[in-house]
């Protein structure tokens, strides 16, 4: 009630009139400032000015320091009660903006990530109405009091609780300048894409690590206590955790070796694709058709992969058909090579080339060979455009495509046939049938 009272008597006899012209000043100022800033160096990936005036961190970051200002010139001359409460509320905004933008930009699809700041928006809403209604410091006095045993120390809840949101914004800090030193210096200095991804990840395990030790180190927790949990990973590491280790250390040895580097088309155990990422555990294969598979990293060591790009862009298309045995070779030869050359997305070297593969028992079987060098904008369209080419020529050249023949399973009726009716039905039927027609 103590609170409660002095919080009514701070709002009595403070000037509400006077507070909320200072926050509506410093709130233009802000938006103007910042809408300054975003027009000479803004960005949509920038985590500080984002993709509007309004949807950057900067904007209720300069909010908060213009009415912690005001509040801290003002509070000398009268009790303020507005700007105390737009103080709180801007700092949970803050903060609550940083670290969206800085997980939207690091983890751009992640539904955990989506999770994460839902939970944080909302317990970080509610330390800044404790915070404005001066609830706050009695609610940590109570955290304080309640202890937990953890082995042969006690830890209170406020501790812990302070630990985890260090650490949390320790490792959102990480990220952040993960990223904006892979965006001012690494895509700067580093310009193979695999080279790039080792230094980002050997960069990015140093600093969360680091960030760790520091936000431990900060709430009181003894490090050296964690030489024992060091001895417990290193024996789930050799026991349970092997596959994790071995498919940690094999990315690393992927993106070193630069044997297979981000954007080569590989086949990997009958799945053909692209690879989009080579991450520490797994590798991102994307197929034309739009499917994904995940391929561990150690597979990628010990099993055979075939990679199709290699320095070579380079990719066969064939088509397959089948004329009359009376065709002229010669001519649908020359009718498949002119469909492959229409198309400009067909190389002129290595030239198409045709080949008689086989010949059957209905017809002669060729196949159309041609090579394209942008595989990533489609095989299947160019493919139809082929394929479509080669039919318009047949036509237009009266080639016929051979029909397999077709066996009966029943002996047809000689009569029949030797009376030229074309009646092939099965010699019972065609018997059965005349009786009928003898006997109405």
């Amino acid at each position: 009630m103590d609170a409660f009272e002095r919080l009514m008597e701070d709002f009595q006899r403070s000037s509400s009139w006077t507070e909320f012209g200072l926050i509506a000043l410093c709130v233009a100022l802000a938006f103007l400032i910042t809408r300054g800033l975003r027009a000479q160096y803004g960005s949509v990936h920038s985590v500080w000015l984002g993709p509007t005036t309004l949807g950057g961190a900067m904007f209720p970051l300069l909010c908060l320091v213009l009415v912690a200002t005001a509040q801290a010139l003002l509070s000398h001359f009268q009790p303020v009660f507005w700007l105390r409460v737009a103080t709180s509320i801007l700092l949970s905004l803050a903060v609550i903006r940083f670290v969206v933008r800085v997980l939207a930009k690091t983890f751009p699809e992640s539904t955990p990530a989506r999770l994460f700041e839902r939970i944080f928006s909302w317990l970080a809403w509610g330390v800044a109405v404790l915070a404005s209604l001066g609830l706050l410091p009695g609610v940590m006095a109570d955290l304080n009091s309640v202890h937990l045993p953890l082995g042969k120390t006690q830890v209170s809840l406020l501790t812990l609780i302070e630990g985890v949101i260090s650490a949390g914004l320790m490792m959102i800090a990480v990220l952040w300048g993960a990223a904006l030193f892979e965006q001012r210096v690494l895509n700067q200095v580093i310009t193979d894409l695999s080279m790039r991804k080792v230094a980002m990840n050997l960069m990015r395990t140093v600093l969360i690590t680091v960030g760790l030790l520091v936000s431990l180190s900060i709430v009181g927790v003894d490090l050296t206590a964690l030489s024992v949990m060091g001895g417990a990973v290193g024996v789930g590491l050799g026991f349970g955790m092997q596959k994790i280790a071995s498919n940690y250390v094999s990315g690393f040895l992927v993106l070193i070796e630069r044997a297979l580097r981000i954007g080569d088309n590989v086949r990997v155990d009958g799945f053909e694709g692209q690879i989009t990422d080579i991450k520490t555990r797994f590798t991102v294969i994307r197929a034309s058709n739009g499917r994904e598979s995940i391929v561990p990293n150690e597979t990628l060591i010990t099993q055979r992969v075939e990679n199709l790009t290699a320095f070579d862009q380079r990719f066969s298309l064939s088509t397959t058909i089948v004329v009359d045995l009376d065709s002229d070779v010669e001519q649908v030869t020359a009718l498949l090579l002119a469909a492959a050359r229409t198309q400009p997305r067909v190389l002129e070297k290595p030239a198409p080339f045709v080949q008689l593969v086989d010949i059957l028992a209905h017809g002669l079987q060729f196949t159309l060979t041609y090579y394209i060098n942008d595989p990533l904008n489609g095989q299947g369209n160019v493919r139809s455009a082929v394929n479509m080419a080669v039919l318009d020529g047949l036509r237009t050249a009266q080639v016929s495509l051979a029909v397999p023949a077709q066996r009966l399973s029943w002996p047809i009726d000689p009569e029949a046939q030797d009376a030229g009716r074309g009646d092939w039905r099965p010699m019972a039927a065609a018997k059965n049938g005349a009786a009928a027609a003898d006997n109405p």
